[in-house]
């Protein structure tokens, strides 16, 4: 008799993860036997949670705010990409072994390249923000080839900290990463604005100058919700050609994950119409 694979997102809030469902259907259309559920862990509980569940059985878990930086240390060994983030949103349970994985700064850049058809080779990048979201997903941009990546942040010292951070990396020394302030950012374009920034949690804008938005620009903001973000509004009005949510960064780092978990890359297309049909 078969035992079904059990794999569960952790959070705290967790109740609105979108997760469940994009596995569900990553499952479905490979025919893998699977259950994933959501796991509400207490705020001082991470670790008790994801315990109880590998003695449960539990395979691997995603891991959404704001335990990620807590999932990093809880790991026992990390990929690359997770040494950099020093946060993980994927861990895969292999006996006594924790491998920590970050996959988003892979599924922004595969939705970017491969569901929008926007190259960040050899483009101007502007990146808003250092936070932790943003930490996840420098590397594989910059693993993209951009002309240039830029840093903006309020607090510049911030942004500063972060970007030396990659220069000191080997793969990373000498190429064309910079920090800024919001202010330095005048009498600038780029290609590509992602918005790494929580202000649209709070229907709000980061303080980003008028001008930035070269006229065939892509402007990305990281949160997802229902129709445009304030950020998305503001590209419009300065006539970014190109705008995009961050749900089709949500599922391509699920199917990531899923690949880590499972030994395949699910197709993404299908669910990405799926969720925002619904």
């Amino acid at each position: 008799m078969s035992v079904t694979d059990r794999y569960a997102v952790v959070g705290n809030p967790v109740a609105h993860s979108k997760s469940p469902q994009i596995h569900s259907a990553f499952a479905r259309a490979l025919g893998h036997d699977m259950e994933y559920s959501r796991l509400l862990a207490p705020l001082d509980g991470f670790a008790a949670c994801v315990n109880a569940f590998r003695k449960e059985g539990g395979k691997g878990v995603n891991v959404t705010v704001p335990f990620k930086l807590e999932a990093y240390r809880f790991a026992t060994t990390h990929t690359t990409r997770a040494r950099l983030a020093q946060a993980c949103n994927c861990l895969r349970f292999d006996g006594a072994e924790v491998l920590g994985d970050n996959t988003d700064g892979n599924g922004i850049v595969t939705d970017i390249q491969s569901n929008l058809g926007i190259a960040l080779q050899g483009r101007r990048v502007l990146v808003m923000g250092a936070g932790g979201a943003v930490q996840g997903v420098l590397g594989p941009i910059l693993d993209s080839a951009p002309a240039q990546l830029v840093v903006a942040n309020r607090t510049v010292d911030k942004a500063r900290r972060l970007v030396d951070a990659f220069l000191a990396e080997p793969a990373y020394a000498g190429r064309a990463l910079a920090a800024c302030g919001y202010g330095d950012l005048l009498n600038t374009r780029f290609a590509v604005v992602i918005n790494g920034t929580s202000a649209s949690l709070n229907d709000a804008l980061p303080d980003l100058p008028a001008g930035v938005f070269s006229p065939d620009a892509l402007a990305y903001d990281m949160m997802y919700g229902k129709g445009d973000t304030p950020f998305m509004r503001l590209a419009r009005e300065q006539g970014a050609a190109h705008l995009a949510d961050g749900l089709g960064m949500l599922v391509e780092q699920a199917a990531e994950s899923f690949l880590i978990w499972r030994g395949v890359r699910p197709p993404t297309a299908a669910v990405i119409e799926l969720l925002r049909a619904t």
